[in-house]
């Protein structure tokens, strides 16, 4: 399954979300550094010689699109840390993991066990809302030196991912940063234009696949989040239609490339962090965002059925997440054919392809899985595709 040209970046019919799991030598290389042990040099040594290691294996597997697993990054998020005016993405607003910690979920008997007791956990990052210490201001295109590195080392179309708006702002406190925003469309003004230049340097270097990732769109079905947002004097459909609209904005000067958005409910440690099925906003976001591709998590329950991809106009492509990155529990191609065929109830099979439902690492630490399981899963990924469209 390859690519050959940039335009079949639109129709592809596997993906992957973005990060890999951290090898242990690069996740104690960052806990070393961040106790004065090691180097900003030797740190970012470990980090290239990670991500030379993980392309191979990418291209090994046969992969028609790859990342650089996020190994410059501490978590997903991490593309926007370098913006003058919100510190809260520059700093650690939460620990590595220990060296005992990373031990210890590092054996597969814990992983496992720690895995299978599931549930709802807490992001530290939703009880913290940072206000802007001055206006914003791009000090450093990171993705863009992540991107030209890992293009130096493939022929594979390499994408990036970016951290979106919706994100951006819900961790806004906006009454505590009156000295530099009067309004929150000011800040989202801001945000808009740093993408902006965030994209255009990696289009100039000549990346074709962009996604950007929006987590935070579950929260407008996920009830204990509406509640929060309504108990601060906020419209949530306000909050999704203001996002919508600056997600919009960010992508439309830029029609030469392909733009996917990656949709979840939370991706931590192997837990969840909301729940909501997608009915209540799916015409809203499959008609009005510009994507051509729409990453969807949808390896639970929780995100209900397939009905909502009937609102699915013609020229979108929706990715199913129905590989779960959250245990080692492999899928079969059997399984995942019989998913994808009752999605291709309500859009045709044409619209649709595969993918794992979220990225296998969204911090560090990653989720409770090896690097086996992760290798066989995408495997299994790209046998079911070849089953189900040739």
């Amino acid at each position: 399954m390859t690519v050959s040209h940039p335009s079949q970046l639109r129709s592809m019919r596997v993906d992957q979300v973005g990060s890999l799991l951290r090898p242990a030598a690069l996740k104690d290389a960052f806990l070393r550094h961040e106790q004065g042990m090691v180097t900003d040099e030797a740190l970012t040594q470990a980090q290239d010689e990670a991500i030379q290691q993980v392309i191979a294996q990418q291209e090994a597997h046969h992969l028609p699109v790859i990342t650089d697993g996020e190994f410059r990054r501490i978590n997903f998020m991490a593309s926007f840390a370098d913006v003058a005016g919100y510190e809260l993405w520059r700093s650690h607003w939460e620990p590595l993991p220990s060296a005992e910690e990373l031990a210890f979920i590092n054996r597969a008997e814990q992983r496992q066990a720690i895995a299978q007791q599931g549930g709802r956990g807490r992001d530290p990052m939703h009880s913290v809302r940072q206000p802007a210490t001055e206006r914003l201001r791009l000090l450093h295109n990171r993705p863009l030196e992540e991107f030209r590195f890992a293009q130096q080392l493939t022929t594979t179309p390499v994408k990036i991912t970016l951290i979106g708006p919706d994100r951006i702002t819900q961790r806004f406190d906006l009454q505590q940063s009156q000295a530099s925003y009067g309004s929150i469309e000011e800040f989202v003004t801001d945000v808009i234009a740093i993408e902006r230049r965030m994209i255009a340097g990696l289009i100039e270097a000549g990346c074709h696949y962009i996604q950007i990732d929006e987590p935070g769109y579950t929260a407008y079905v996920d009830e204990r989040e509406q509640a929060e947002m309504r108990a601060r004097g906020e419209d949530p459909l306000a909050n999704m239609e203001r996002s919508i609209q600056a997600n919009n904005e960010i992508i439309a000067p830029f029609s030469s490339i392909t733009f996917g958005v990656h949709i979840c409910r939370g991706n931590r440690r192997s837990y969840w962090l909301r729940e909501g099925v997608y009915d209540a906003i799916a015409e809203q976001l499959f008609t009005r965002l510009n994507y051509q591709r729409f990453l969807l998590e949808y390896d639970t329950d929780r995100a209900g059925t397939f009905a909502p991809l009937r609102f699915v106009p013609k020229d979108k492509i929706i990715v199913l997440g129905l590989i779960t990155t959250k245990t080692g529990r492999l899928e079969t191609v059997d399984e995942l054919t019989r998913r994808i065929e009752e999605a291709a109830r309500y859009i045709s099979i044409d619209q649709l392809a595969l993918s794992p439902q979220c990225g296998f690492a969204s911090e560090i630490g990653g989720n409770l899985l090896s690097e086996d399981d992760q290798w066989r899963k995408l495997d299994v990924m790209l046998e079911t595709a070849s089953r189900v469209w040739g």
